[in-house]
């Protein structure tokens, strides 16, 4: 069973699917989780609270499925395709998620304001951690790109250090095709690019 926090967190991103965020009322989001008000209140402190609260959900979730796709595939090459065929999809299908990504915010979204510093810290630690902000796709980049090279350095032999480096730039060429293909869509598709682009001369000491 969801905690309050969980069940808040679903029904604003429920509102979403059918409001823009300026649409949605923070009593509509109580009744909908099933808590009082003010318990809204007291978990996020405000709408804003709320905000950075789903933004920081989304990509936490979206680090966790990346973690996931890695640990599921044999093959630097395949678990490179798979996670950004899975990060197209993903992105697709979620917009905040692709806003995230992308860092183009649509006026249905929320788009949330850091907290003021003058503001005391929130009393809930999940709500301190989202009011610290939400990651910038370029971080969002090099944090795939560590977690891609972290389990795909350990595959077969031990690598010299130009070997590490050249897999450290192939984890984020596949990252950022994938982030091409989800603002412009590829006829071939995702997988096939980055086929390709692993494929190309100098590339074999990476992806084997």
């Amino acid at each position: 069973m969801p905690t309050a926090r969980e069940a808040l967190l679903n029904a604003a991103l429920t509102a979403l699917s059918g409001l823009p965020w300026s649409g949605i009322r923070m009593v509509d989001v109580a009744s909908a989780a099933g808590v009082s008000r003010q318990t809204l209140y007291n978990e996020f402190g405000s709408k804003d609270g709320l905000a950075r609260a789903l933004v920081r959900r989304e990509a936490d979730a979206y680090l966790h499925g990346v973690d996931r796709i890695l640990a599921e595939r044999t093959g630097i090459a395949e678990q490179l395709v798979s996670l950004a065929e899975w990060t197209v999809g993903e992105a697709r299908a979620r917009p905040l998620l692709r806003a995230l990504l992308t860092g183009a915010w649509s006026e249905r979204l929320p788009a949330p304001r850091p907290a003021r510093p003058s503001v005391a810290g929130a009393a809930v630690p999940a709500q301190r951690r989202a009011d610290a902000g939400h990651p910038a796709p370029a971080e969002l980049v090099a944090a795939v790109r560590d977690r891609s090279l972290a389990v795909l350095g350990q595959v077969g032999v031990r690598r010299a250090e130009e070997e590490a480096v050249l897999l450290a730039h192939r984890c984020e060429l596949a990252v950022r095709l994938a982030l091409s293909c989800v603002v412009a869509p590829a006829p071939e598709g995702v997988g096939q690019l980055v086929r390709t682009a692993l494929s190309a001369p100098g590339s074999r000491a990476a992806v084997r």
